[in-house]
């Protein structure tokens, strides 16, 4: 076992776990004073159940034996076996640095999925939504694509920090949950304020931060790699900062504060499946590439789809995601990481690009069909949205008896 490898996955773990907090901060800046505490909330609320679940049994469900390459079993069942050893994906690591490392992608997943469902959603229903889409999709996710003996894995897919795992399987479903959710009350008439924009640079930045060790941490070593996935995560992230202040600039006639914090996280999601197989110079494209092809998303099909996609998980997560594993496809190199079995289609291999994009309707496939699942189990003990009286008084008062501003009246 090596000290540093550990001492450098404890941080890592450490900043992943601060990206699930300054999700709340981002996506609580995005909504209307009289809905932050709840969309806090859920953000927070996510922080104490995923580990509980993760440590009881989703650790072993991901990543314990392994069952048809899509799920594992109950061996490590509350974290008997794991200890201080090495486990079976590391030598240099002790298990519990591994598990720990991996439960808090497992924390920060089901939490973007809540900027989806701002305004509207029961709380005890999103509670329930979570705890099942744990098990239904992110578990068997995780070991598809991670696990010893993984079906994602043993095609050829390759998801560097979780591009499926995380980012298209939080965004496909936080789509179907809005759709069945329907659109916030005056949604065409009325005009959404974002509340407090320096918690949003706030959210952004702690995001960034933390990506760092979610991204560089997925190395699994203080070494190289680590450093690789480092320079391309923040390039991807800047280049992607600047295009969509650009962009603001072509269509606005100003760049906004807003634009650059929505720009470097979908230059982080997009780099995340490529992060340490991708050469560096290909993180200005992905990222300068992302900015636009997720603006075209938020500001035009989500219109024609009709879904109220509160905080654009989709459009951002789930579009971001799967850009960035298919620009994974074309721009991967083994000689960095010989965990990909072929170099991309830029190289001239077309092997890699087709077991992405299996990987990426696969991880689509999954997400819908656990969240159609998960949806039909919550509706049979709670109805999922608020009434319109809770909806009109706001789900801080509704949902939790609190404001966020209690001095404060008007404009909401």
């Amino acid at each position: 076992m090596n000290t540093g490898d550990t001492a450098f996955l404890l941080i890592s773990a450490a900043l992943v776990f601060l990206m699930t907090p300054g999700l709340a901060f981002f996506y609580g800046g995005l909504v209307r004073r009289k809905n932050v505490c709840n969309t806090m909330m859920a953000c927070v609320s996510i922080m104490g159940l995923s580990i509980v679940m993760w440590i009881l049994f989703g650790y072993s469900l991901s990543f314990g034996g392994n069952h048809l390459g899509i799920i594992g079993d109950f061996r490590w069942f509350s974290f008997q076996g794991v200890g201080m050893d090495a486990g079976p994906y590391s030598d240099t690591l002790p298990h519990l640095v591994f598990a720990a490392f991996q439960m808090m992608f497992a924390m920060i997943t089901p939490a973007l999925i809540t900027g989806a469902l701002v305004g509207r959603m029961r709380f005890k229903a999103l509670f329930l939504f979570i705890c099942l889409w744990s098990v239904i999709v992110y578990y068997p996710l995780a070991h598809m694509v991670w696990g010893e003996g993984g079906f994602l894995s043993a095609i050829g897919s390759i998801d560097f920090a979780g591009g499926n795992v995380v980012h298209i399987s939080s965004g496909v479903s936080a789509l179907l949950l809005a759709l069945f959710l329907g659109r916030r009350r005056g949604y065409e008439t009325t005009s959404y304020r974002i509340h407090n924009i320096p918690f949003v640079v706030l959210g952004a930045s702690l995001l960034w931060f933390g990506w760092f060790g979610f991204n560089a941490g997925s190395a699994l070593g203080a070494n190289g790699l680590a450093a690789h996935a480092f320079i391309t995560s923040a390039l991807s992230a800047a280049t992607a900062l600047l295009s969509w202040m650009l962009i603001d600039v072509i269509k606005e006639g100003k760049p906004t504060i807003v634009g650059a914090s929505t720009g470097l996280v979908v230059g982080l999601v997009a780099i995340t499946p490529g992060a340490g197989f991708v050469p560096v110079w290909s993180a200005f494209i992905i990222g300068g590439l992302v900015s636009p092809i997720c603006y075209v998303t938020v500001t035009f099909i989500k219109k024609h789809l009709k879904a109220d996609d509160a905080l654009d998980a989709f459009g951002c997560h789930g579009i971001g995601g799967i850009w960035g594993g298919i620009a994974t496809g074309l721009f991967a190199r083994s000689s960095i990481n010989s965990t990909a079995k072929w170099d991309g289609l830029v190289f001239g291999d077309t092997r890699l690009f087709m077991a992405q994009i299996t990987g990426i309707l696969i991880s689509i496939a999954v997400a819908a069909a656990g969240t159609l699942i998960c949806v039909g189990i919550v509706k049979l003990f709670t109805p999922l949205r608020v009434t319109p009286k809770e909806e009109q008084l706001g789900l801080d008062i509704s949902e939790h008896g609190e404001s966020a501003y209690p001095s404060f009246n008007g404009f909401d």
